[in-house]
C-alpha cells in the first residue's frame, strides 16, 4: 500500500507494473486473508496499527479482483483505465507541440509494434497497452528465472530497449501535466 501510494505519485507506469504484480501476487497466495496477512501485511516494518492498514488495502484488491470476475487471471480495471488515459495522452502528444521528443522515442518503436503484437497475440490492445503487458511479459519472466517462449523472446528482447524510453517518457510527461508542471496545450 505505502510503495503503491509513492510509486503512484513518482511515476505512473512504474505504479500500474506494480499493481499488475500485486494482482498476480495475491493469486498466488489464493487471496487467503490469512496467507495475504502473514506474507504481505505481517512483515512489513510498520506498527501494528499500520499493518492492520495495509492488510485491508490488500483485502480491498482481492475484493475488486472478485467483483470483476478476475480471479484467475486479467487486470483491475482501475489500471487498464490507467492505461486508457496514457494512450489518449500519447494520442494527444503524436500531435501537439510539446510532443517532440516523445514522438521520435515513439517513431523509433512503431515499426516494431506488429510483431510484439503477433509474438504477444495482443492484436485488440492499444499499442500503450501492448507495451504495457511486453513491460509485464518481461518482468514476470525474470522474476520467474526464465526466458520467454521463443517467440515472444525474439520480439520481445528486440523492442524491450525501445518500449522503455517511451514508456518512461510518457510517465514523465503525465506526472508533469497532473502535478501542473507543463501545459499540453502550450503553442497549440
Amino acid at each position: 500500500m505505502y510503495i503503491a501510494r509513492a510509486k503512484r505519485k513518482e511515476n505512473i507506469a512504474e505504479y500500474i507494473l506494480y499493481l499488475w504484480q500485486l494482482e498476480d501476487l495475491l493469486r498466488a497466495l489464493q487471496m487467503s486473508p490469512e496467507a495475504i496477512y502473514s506474507q504481505l501485511a505481517e512483515p512489513q516494518q510498520i506498527d501494528p496499527a499500520g499493518k492492520q492498514e495495509a492488510f485491508l488495502w490488500y483485502m480491498e484488491l482481492v475484493n475488486l479482483l472478485r467483483e470483476e470476475g478476475k480471479e484467475r487471471h486479467g487486470h483491475l480495471d482501475h489500471t487498464l483505465h490507467l492505461i486508457g488515459d496514457l494512450q489518449n495522452l500519447h494520442l494527444q502528444l503524436m500531435k501537439l507541440p510539446v510532443g517532440e521528443h516523445y514522438r521520435t522515442l515513439f517513431a523509433r518503436l512503431a515499426p516494431e509494434l506488429p510483431r510484439l503484437r503477433q509474438a504477444l497475440g495482443k492484436q485488440e490492445v492499444s499499442d500503450i497497452e501492448l507495451c504495457f503487458r511486453a513491460l509485464y511479459a518481461v518482468m514476470l519472466y525474470r522474476i520467474k528465472g526464465k526466458d520467454a517462449p521463443d517467440n515472444e523472446q525474439t520480439a520481445i528482447r528486440d523492442v524491450l530497449e525501445l518500449i522503455s524510453p517511451v514508456i518512461a517518457e510518457l510517465a514523465k510527461i503525465y506526472g508533469q501535466s497532473e502535478r501542473g508542471e507543463i501545459d499540453l496545450f502550450k503553442g497549440a
